[in-house]
């Protein structure tokens, strides 16, 4: 009865840790939340920063965060000061850590010399992986796209009906004199015989 309890337990953690791991996973990739601005080939972004300005974008939230006298201000757009700053040519750090703008000086010294250094960066917008036509504004962008997996040549739901004609059944030729049969000179014919075996 030990062994059972045990044995149950052990399998009840094993599980628990699986879906964790599973919701870890399927938590960590927010590929549709990243803006079109930013750069390719990160399926998961908390934070870019941006060395030009000393700056930061949060990516959940949609705001920037700069800083204001001694305040950190975020907000849904740059102020005016930044009104020339093009997000687009700029180049973008990546941060995936709560807060990274309390760490200011640390980002600053670490990232100061690509200052200036913008438009080496493929973004979003000009990417043509499918991946990332899940971004809102992307040009391939469309909320109501649904990727369709074809298997064994069988119609999907977005294709048009197939309609398979028994070849020994009337085909409508839609001339207005009625059906005609459909013939076929590789098979039989209805009597038993093989046409060309010398009956008429």
């Amino acid at each position: 009865m030990k062994k059972l309890t045990l044995f149950a337990a052990v399998l009840m953690v094993s599980l628990f840790s699986i879906n964790h791991a599973k919701a870890q996973v399927n938590l960590s990739i927010n590929i549709g939340a990243q803006p079109v601005w930013g750069p390719t080939g990160y399926n998961h972004v908390d934070y870019y920063y941006f060395p030009d300005i000393e700056a930061y974008y949060y990516v959940p939230t949609g705001q920037y965060i700069y800083l204001n006298g001694r305040n950190w201000v975020s907000t849904s757009t740059l102020p005016a000061k930044y009104r020339n700053f093009d997000v687009y040519n700029a180049y973008k750090v990546v941060i995936n850590e709560p807060k990274p703008y309390l760490r200011n000086s640390v980002y600053v010294a670490r990232y100061s010399k690509f200052k200036n250094y913008g438009g080496r960066q493929t973004i979003i917008r000009d990417s043509r992986d499918s991946k990332y036509y899940v971004v809102k504004g992307h040009p391939n962008y469309n909320k109501n796209k649904t990727v369709v997996i074809n298997n064994n040549n069988r119609p999907s739901r977005t294709q048009g009906s197939v309609v398979r004609v028994n070849q020994n059944s009337r085909v409508a030729q839609g001339n207005g004199r009625g059906n005609e049969k459909n013939s076929n000179n590789n098979r039989p014919e209805r009597n038993g015989g093989q046409k060309g075996n010398g009956r008429r």
